[in-house]
């Protein structure tokens, strides 16, 4: 005989059938009252249907699956019989809550039905029991007015107009004498309230086209089906959909018994935490109305009184509370949200979950619960004399019930990323009218400032000391300049990986986009959104932890790191093996860099500095060099280049005292370098400032024409794929000549002032180790060169990116060349997956989407696509390590900030991850859970090479730097090669 499958789990009286590790199957609100239940803590009777039946009700179209209303009424019946009321009678009748409670916390996005089982009868048998009449009849309105909303669909509203329209009639008739003031709902009496039942049945009848039911069984089905029901609300699959909860099959729904805070003065209800969630402070935090239910306290529809005060008005209430903050905290070993009621003194406990807190808060939460207790020991020998506290319970409250470890894995990306971002004042609230729509917060926290619309604009505003937002269609490194100076950038289309929010993450600024709503008219300089317009000037306030646009300016704030933030950090420094570099391009992002703890910096891409406003000389000698028709004219301009590179590599090298800087060599095709070729105003700026050089004694003077003829000579139908990274060094050899000589001209400076300095040259987007060599071969040649002009000696690594499929499977030859990889995985996800970053937004969210395609777990630009991308990564390794088993080797792509990604990259044994500088205590706290959940595992990685390659044998340890070897390549050429440092 089959056994019918359990749908339902019963808890009361000291024993549940369920515990608080089955989450998936009871949610985390029936989890919770099983486990509070077992540990001996007061609850009212209930029991739980599984989060399976939700999904049986889905899938067989709103219906209940086969034995469950068999089971609902058997454990209704258990629940009558042990508590001697029965659901819906006459005479002191059995009422029940009906809540939702998923796996994971959905607050507020599925529905809840209290006071279910009255009915015209039982009404006045509550009224006897209680001695209450108002209460009762103060219950059935709110039961009628929850139940048609939530189960019938009834418009809150017509609810609420009746209620107000009673108070300012009749309860205002009667209340006249005493003055004119307005009427709360406390005001409203016993008869009051049966009248305002009435109506709110006529109401029901009148909207549903039938009676307010009175069979309490047929009621309770239709909060059930509520229930599940809201599952699939637009606004639960929206918030999963933001907050990226997948995996859940559905919501459980939790039965319980009703106990009441509304029937008297010696009642109450609250919502407390075992630590102040503001501040992580350990004190006993929350709040509590007298005579209400708990709806009031969470609604705000009364003003609710501090927790503490309790202590005065119910002292042993207080202290039965206080010994269960201790017990739940201690047991959970976390900090706990609880609900609680406290029915004519006896206090029972609704609800306990692990407490949302802010970010300063998650600190010295850890910190606290992993060096010190709860409470003294004093505190706890009261609670224990009391006879509310166990012993084992006290004990346990005055010392650390976490380790460092645990401590470390309590703390999110998200955590660290907030406490350093600038936030809209949490005090102001915004009028609704002035949110103008949302985007992708591509990177959190606020900014406030004038919009403008061109990169030009955006710098000579900020010039004037105005701050600016920057709104563009998209971005281009031609934007670069504005992009660095604005202190809010807004876009209409790309993704959280795109050119926008790549740069404005590596410069920590508030950044939005995809936000296809907006309409952007250059020429009129003016944007529209939803209908609303806003012009150049206008304020706008952008939230880029939500993706909100915000007309007007509003207050921001800058949250402060506590002091745990620092002790965390420390710790794990101490427990990580991966370094954590920066990815960074100027001095000040150096500087900003160290101060969040970076080892080094993995990523200085040159051809950002050519872009900096406040030298355009910079970017007049780039074009020069563009448009130069003989090498000769091409080295003219680079000479120009050279003491600008030189003086911002000098910078970073001070900055980075004693600590390796990876620089790689120009990448982007030189196209980008130039404007657009319909953007007349930019092009007729490029020949005035070209034409006032040559006139000053350097360059040819140009007109339009011969700028346009090399803007079309530059065209590629790919340039991702085109004449960019190392391709222009073989073609034009002389540029990275100009950058070798400025790198270690620059190294000998600081070396002979007193800076240390270990600069890596990286050579970009390499994808042979012939073409290698050339590239590595030259750069020594030119760094030796300058070496024994100087006079000095200096130790240097040349190596290369590793951004191509092709050399990522050529990893042990490209190693016999190079010195050290480094993974640059936005591109290498491109070229693996045949991805556009800065186009894949349009239809990858389908992918990851779980009720869509659910191709691919995360986006693969923001977390590794560990089975492809993931796979190139490990074989490279492994090429690598065969000829090396100290081969240097890190990754440098936005992954590099991202903790899954890390935690590959620490599997794979990587020596260090690059990312940008507000990432950096992200990657340090990654890294650190990484060695705590996943050991590396480098002498797997060096075995996972299937076949060894015949032409590279193991071999070399670090020899000077400045010594030169031979060695063969697999092509069986000679090259020239400096032996590691």
């Amino acid at each position: 005989m089959a056994t019918t499958q359990r749908w339902a789990y019963y808890f009361g009286d000291g024993r549940a059938d369920g515990t608080g590790t089955q989450r998936e199957l009871l949610g985390g609100k029936g989890a919770g009252l099983a486990e509070m239940t077992r540990i001996g803590l007061p609850v009212p009777r209930g029991f739980t249907i599984t989060t399976d039946v939700c999904a049986q009700y889905q899938k067989r179209g709103g219906k209940w699956p086969t034995g469950l209303e068999k089971q609902v009424r058997q454990m209704i019946t258990k629940m009558e019989r042990a508590g001697k009321k029965k659901l819906g009678a006459s005479r002191d009748p059995l009422l029940v809550s009906v809540r939702s409670g998923a796996a994971r916390s959905m607050p507020g996005m599925m529905d809840t039905i209290l006071n279910l089982g009255l009915n015209d009868r039982s009404v006045e048998g509550l009224s006897v029991a209680s001695g209450n009449r108002r209460f009762a009849f103060d219950s059935y309105r709110r039961f009628i007015q929850m139940y048609g909303a939530t189960a019938k669909g009834i418009s809150s509203e017509l609810f609420e107009d009746a209620l107000d329209n009673l108070k300012q009639t009749v309860t205002a008739s009667r209340l006249a004498s005493e003055g004119d003031r307005e009427v709360a709902d406390t005001d409203v009496n016993a008869d009051e309230f049966q009248q305002l039942v009435a109506t709110f049945k006529t109401i029901y009848q009148a909207e549903c086209g039938e009676a307010f039911p009175q069979d309490p069984f047929q009621q309770l089905k239709g909060a059930i089906d509520a229930v599940f029901n809201s599952w699939m609300s637009d606004k639960a699959v929206t918030y999963r959909r933001v907050e990226n909860i997948t995996g859940l099959t559905g919501t459980a729904v939790n039965i319980c018994q009703m106990v009441f805070g509304n029937m008297g003065e010696d009642c109450a209800t609250g919502v407390c935490f075992t630590r102040d969630p503001s501040t992580g402070e350990g004190v006993f935090y929350g709040d509590m109305l007298i005579n209400a239910q708990g709806e009031d306290v969470v609604a705000g529809i009364r003003t609710p009184m501090k927790l503490i005060e309790l202590k005065t008005i119910m002292p042993e209430v207080y202290e039965q509370l206080e010994a269960v903050r201790v017990i739940l905290e201690v047991h959970y070993q976390e900090m706990q949200d609880l609900e609680f009621t406290v029915e004519r003194g006896q206090l029972y406990m609704l609800q306990c979950r692990t407490g949302k807190r802010s970010p300063g808060a998650a600190f010295k939460i850890a910190v606290d619960q992993a060096t010190r207790g709860l409470m003294t020991s004093a505190a706890a020998r009261r609670l224990v004399k009391k006879r509310y506290l166990p012993k084992r319970y006290a004990l346990a409250a005055t010392k650390p019930v976490i380790t460092k470890d645990e401590a470390i894995q309590r703390i999110t990306a998200a955590d660290v990323e907030r406490l350093f971002y600038p936030v809209i004042d949490p005090a102001i609230a915004i009028d609704v009218s002035r949110r103008l729509g949302s985007g992708i917060g591509a990177v959190p926290g606020a900014a406030c400032g004038e919009v403008v619309f061109s990169a030009e604009d955006a710098e000579s505003c900020s010039a004037e000391g105005k701050s600016v937002i920057l709104v563009r269609k998209e971005t281009s490194p031609e934007d670069v300049g504005g992009m660095h100076v604005a202190v809010g950038i807004l876009t209409a289309t790309g993704g959280k990986t795109s050119h926008a929010a790549v740069v404005a993450r590596g410069w920590g600024k508030c950044c939005i986009v995809g936000c296809d709503a907006l309409t952007v008219d250059y020429d009129a300089k003016t944007m529209s959104l939803n209908g609303r317009k806003v012009g150049e000037g206008d304020m706008l306030t952008l939230n880029g932890s939500t993706g909100e646009i915000i007309e007007g300016a509003l207050p921001l704030i800058r949250p402060e790191a506590p002091a745990e933030f620092e002790t965390l950090m420390g710790w794990c420094d101490k427990r990580r093996t991966l370094k954590v570099r920066a990815n960074a391009d100027t001095p000040p992002d150096a500087l900003k860099a160290v101060e969040l703890g970076a080892e080094g910096i993995g990523l200085c891409r040159t051809e950002h500095m050519f872009f900096d406003p406040s030298q355009p000389e910079r970017l007049t000698a780039m074009r020069e060099m563009i448009l130069a028709g003989s090498e000769t004219a091409r080295r003219a301009a680079l000479d120009k280049l050279l003491p600008f590179q030189r003086d911002d590599f000098e910078g970073i090298f001070a900055a980075m005292h004693g600590l390796p800087v990876t620089v790689r060599l120009v990448d982007p095709p030189l196209h980008e370098f130039l404007p657009a070729h319909d953007n007349v105003s930019a092009l007729e700026a490029v020949v005035s400032e070209l034409n006032a050089s040559a006139e000053a004694g350097s360059g040819e003077c140009v007109t339009i024409d011969d700028v346009l003829q090399r803007i079309d000579q530059l065209h590629e139908s790919n340039p991702m794929l085109g004449h960019r990274g190392c391709r222009l060094c073989i073609t034009y050899p002389e540029i990275l000549e100009m950058q070798v000589r400025a790198i270690i001209e620059a190294a000998v400076a600081c070396q002979k002032r007193g800076t240390k300095v270990f600069p890596e040259i990286m050579i970009p987007l390499s994808i042979d180790p012939k073409e290698l060599a050339i590239l590595t071969d030259r750069a020594r040649c030119v760094a030796n060169a300058v070496l024994k002009e100087q006079g000095a000696k200096v130790k240097y690594l040349v190596g290369t990116m590793v951004e191509t499929p092709r050399a990522a499977l050529l990893g042990g030859p490209m190693a016999d060349v190079a010195e050290f990889f480094s993974f640059g995985t936005n591109d290498l996800t491109q070229m693996t997956m045949g991805l556009s970053r800065d186009d894949a937004g349009r239809f990858l969210p389908d992918y990851v989407d779980e009720d869509k395609a659910a191709v691919f777990s995360q986006d693969p630009f923001q977390s590794i696509d560990v089975d492809g991308v993931g796979a190139l990564m490990r074989f490279a390794a492994a090429g690598a390590r065969n000829v090396n088993p100290k081969f240097k080797l890190g990754i440098c792509g936005e992954h590099g900030g991202d903790p899954a990604s890390i935690l590959f990259c620490e599997q794979i044994a990587l020596d260090y991850v690059s990312c940008s500088p507000p990432r950096i205590p992200i990657a340090r706290l990654a890294a650190a859970q990484a060695v705590i959940t996943s050991p590396r595992i480098r002498s797997r990685i060096v075995k996972s090479n299937s076949k060894p390659r015949a032409a590279v044998k193991p071999k070399r340890g670090r020899t000077k730097t400045t010594v030169a070897s031979t060695r063969k390549t697999a092509g069986k050429k000679k090259v020239k090669r400096r032996s590691k440092a």
